[in-house]
């Protein structure tokens, strides 16, 4: 249990007060909750919602009360945003639900307080224009393993739109040839499964790194592999690694922007789009649920804006 629950923060004593309640509790995050990520933002949620109601000498799940959940909220919105506002909202919502199918509360008080209103039409993950995505990857050292397998990792995101837990849990399989063509596996988010051809500058990418590297006779072991004094050792790139490296590579290449592993994202949706691409194809691509998320990666407008702003003459 300890592995799958996060050990930093501060324990949710209110919703430990007997076994019943504890198992209960652990339940919901172990069992109930798969995506680490989604675990443990709302394990932080829950921790800082039962230490406010320490604070203010509420000592039991069984008293908490709807104004109860809306001072905390408004509390938190003091110094966090309001999509963090919702989520801890979100979070504790469904922690009640899960305490009532345990029969721990006879109704849920989080669920007639409204969370404050929050919508967006544009995403703010800084993205790339074509020129600073060419200057990126051309100016990544090639006479290199390192450099093979960044470059490679780069490119895997920006021309596939995947997330960097998918590319981080790729294997070696994961990346194989039908069709005389090459293609990939992603393990996305919610279990999804999403194989689509490599582009072609993608092809070449993986084939150097993976022959540079050796790889082919451990189809098992995973494709992007941390690099361990000097030399690549058998166990996935950290995502806190990747995200220093892109910070690192980009500030070689000349590159001001402040991009993420989520840029290659939205980077390579605006440019599939701008090219002629369909919203529905890239929604696929993207394994999104919706048409509307995949909007959000969209930003062609930026330069409609840009261009108009500087009709602007004095």
């Amino acid at each position: 249990m300890n592995s799958l629950v996060p050990t930093n923060q501060m324990p949710p004593v209110l919703f430990l007060a007997n076994d019943h309640a504890a198992r209960r509790f652990w339940e919901f995050f172990t069992a109930n909750i798969p995506n680490p990520n989604t675990r443990r933002a709302y394990f932080g949620a829950a921790g800082r919602f039962s230490a406010w109601c320490l604070r203010n000498g509420l000592t039991e799940i069984a008293g908490i009360q709807p104004i109860h959940v809306a001072a905390w909220l408004q509390e938190l919105g003091r110094d966090h945003s309001r999509p963090t506002v919702k989520q801890h909202l979100a979070a504790i919502r469904m922690l009640f639900d899960w305490l009532i199918v345990g029969q721990l509360l006879p109704y849920n008080p989080a669920a007639s307080v409204r969370g404050p209103k929050h919508s967006v039409k544009r995403g703010k993950t800084p993205v790339l224009s074509t020129e600073e995505m060419r200057d990126l990857l051309d100016s990544i050292e090639i006479d290199t393993l390192l450099g093979l397998r960044d470059r490679a990792l780069i490119g895997l995101m920006a021309y596939t739109f995947a997330r960097v837990g998918a590319a981080v849990a790729m294997r070696v399989e994961d990346y194989y040839v039908q069709g005389r063509r090459g293609w990939v596996r992603l393990h996305e988010k919610g279990g999804k499964v999403n194989e689509m051809p490599a582009h072609h500058r993608l092809e070449e990418f993986l084939d150097a790194y993976i022959e540079a590297a050796a790889l082919g006779d451990d189809p098992e072991g995973p494709l992007f592999r941390s690099w361990r004094n000097g030399v690549l050792v058998r166990r996935p790139i950290n995502q806190s690694n990747i995200h220093h490296m892109i910070r690192r590579r980009a500030g070689e290449a000349g590159i001001a922007t402040r991009i993420g592993c989520h840029s290659f994202r939205a980077t390579g949706i605006t440019n599939y789009l701008k090219n002629g691409g369909r919203l529905e194809v890239a929604q696929q691509m993207a394994s999104h649920e919706s048409s509307r998320t995949t909007g959000l990666y969209d930003r062609r407008g930026d330069e409609i804006s840009l261009d108009e702003v500087e009709r602007i003459s004095y």
